[in-house]
């Protein structure tokens, strides 16, 4: 058995005759949560998955303007855990329809209501960076969650992968370079030496 099909089959026993079962996939930026989540949304059982990212919760560049945040995109101050807590509860709370907000990379821009929780969704992908992190606010998200799963991928690997997203989005080598040494490195190390014990600690999700 494949890991990716060990996961998939460890969710599926850990939920048993359970109804909605809530899944954190968390790890650093870069560390292939967004692959794993859509992989595992397909060997689940057809219909009954959804992935709900926490990008969504992206504060607007706006706001971290005003904040003095913009240089520091992507660290757990510039999310909306407020309203990402709220969603979570009434994902928990089994709301038969829920809209997502989702984050659209192009425009740097999230998108209200730009998906859909149907009643039929029994498994609920949830990643993000800092959903097992050990620090207030976000500890408080410990109890909605029924599993786990933590990726853990090398900083090397890690940075290699954030300079080749930032190339993408059009930013010259060494502005890349910098954004990555003094923002995105700094919380991938936040998200790896600050967090709850997972229920699986798995590989590089892109290889999984």
């Amino acid at each position: 058995m494949s890991e990716i099909a060990s996961i998939a089959s460890a969710i599926f026993k850990r939920a048993g005759k359970s109804g909605r079962f809530v899944v954190a996939i968390a790890g650093p930026p870069g560390s292939g949560k967004s692959t794993l989540s859509g992989k595992l949304k397909e060997l689940l059982p057809e219909g009954t998955a959804e992935v709900v990212p926490m990008d969504g919760f992206h504060y607007d560049d706006g706001v971290l303007e005003r904040r003095g945040l913009r240089e520091r995109k992507g660290s757990p101050e510039t999310f909306d855990f407020s309203g990402f807590e709220a969603l979570l509860r009434r994902i928990r709370a089994g709301d038969p329809e829920i809209a997502i907000p989702l984050f659209d990379r192009s425009m740097e821009l999230s998108r209200a209501a730009a998906a859909m929780l149907e009643p039929q969704t029994r498994f609920v992908l949830v990643e993000g960076n800092y959903l097992l992190l050990d620090e207030e606010p976000w500890s408080r998200l410990a109890d909605l969650f029924d599993f786990s799963v933590f990726l853990d991928v090398p900083d090397t690997v890690l940075e290699k992968r954030l300079l080749a997203r930032w190339h993408t989005h059009g930013l010259a080598d060494e502005e890349a370079r910098t954004k990555v040494a003094s923002n995105d490195l700094p919380n991938a190390r936040r998200v790896s030496g600050r967090r709850r014990a997972a229920d699986m600690v798995v590989g590089d999700g892109e290889e999984l």
